[in-house]
C-alpha cells in the first residue's frame, strides 16, 4: 500500500487484512506506519512498514522490494499517495509548467515506478492487481486545483490503457476517482463519505469487477 495513511489506507488494510492477506504500508513517515502497523496488529492483521517517499524512485523501490522479499510477495498493489502540504494548487490561467511536473512526479511518474517493481511477477504468476487512486477531478476537472487535475488525468489515462494491456493476462489494473471528501466535508454542503465505506471498492475490484478499468465513487 503505496501512501498509507490513518484514513483511506488504514481502511483498506482492514478491508484487506480481515480477509487474510498481510499489509505492507509506504508512507514517507516511519514512526506513523508503525504506529497504524501496531494498531493493525491489536486487530489480527499482520502489517510491517516499509518507508518511503514516492519522489524517490530508489527508496520507492527499495521499499516494495523489501515487502515483496517480508511477505513473499505482493498479490496487490494500492497506489494512492497524498500530496499534503507540499502541493501548491493552481488555476489554469495561473499555471506555470513547475506545478504540473511536480504533480506529474508525484502521481504518475511513481505509479510507474511502483508498478514496474511488482507488474514483471505478477505476469509471471499470471495474477494480481494493480490499484491507483485519484481525486474525481481526474474526469471531471475544476479550475481551482488545474495542476493536481492534470496529473491526475494523466494517471487516470495511463492506468485504463494499462487495464487494456493486461486484458487476459490474469492481472487487473483500475483507476478510482474518489468524488467525496473523506471523513469530513471540504466545505459546507460538499459530499462526504467515511473511509469504510470507500475501502470496499478496492476488494471489488480485485475480486468481482475484475473486468473493470474504472470506478468513480460518488454521493
Amino acid at each position: 500500500m503505496v501512501g498509507a495513511g490513518p484514513q483511506l489506507g488504514l481502511a483498506i488494510a482492514r478491508t484487506y487484512g480481515t480477509r487474510g492477506y498481510d499489509v505492507a504500508l509506504i508512507a514517507r513517515n516511519r514512526a506513523k506506519l508503525d504506529g497504524l502497523a501496531e494498531e493493525l496488529a491489536t486487530e489480527g492483521i499482520t502489517a510491517a512498514a516499509f518507508p518511503a517517499d514516492v519522489l524517490d524512485r530508489t527508496a520507492l523501490t527499495r521499499a516494495l522490494q523489501d515487502a515483496a522479499a517480508h511477505f513473499g510477495g505482493i498479490d496487490v498493489l494500492e497506489y494512492s499517495p497524498v500530496g499534503g502540504l507540499r502541493t501548491v494548487m493552481t488555476t489554469p490561467a495561473a499555471t506555470e509548467p513547475a506545478d504540473v511536473q511536480h504533480e506529474m512526479e508525484f502521481q504518475l511518474y511513481g505509479a510507474i515506478a511502483a508498478t514496474k517493481v511488482v507488474l514483471p511477477a505478477m505476469r509471471e504468476a499470471g495474477a494480481g492487481t494493480l490499484l491507483f487512486t485519484t481525486g474525481a477531478g481526474s474526469v471531471d476537472p475544476v479550475p481551482q486545483v488545474a495542476n493536481v487535475n492534470a496529473a491526475a488525468a494523466a494517471l487516470r489515462n495511463w492506468v485504463i490503457n494499462l487495464h487494456r494491456e493486461l486484458e487476459g493476462t490474469g492481472v487487473q489494473a483500475a483507476h478510482v476517482a474518489i468524488d467525496v471528501s473523506i471523513g469530513t466535508p471540504a466545505f459546507p454542503g460538499f459530499p462526504a463519505a467515511k473511509p469504510e465505506e470507500i475501502s470496499p471498492v478496492y476488494w471489488e475490484l480485485h475480486t468481482t469487477r475484475r473486468d473493470q478499468a474504472e470506478l468513480v465513487f460518488s454521493r
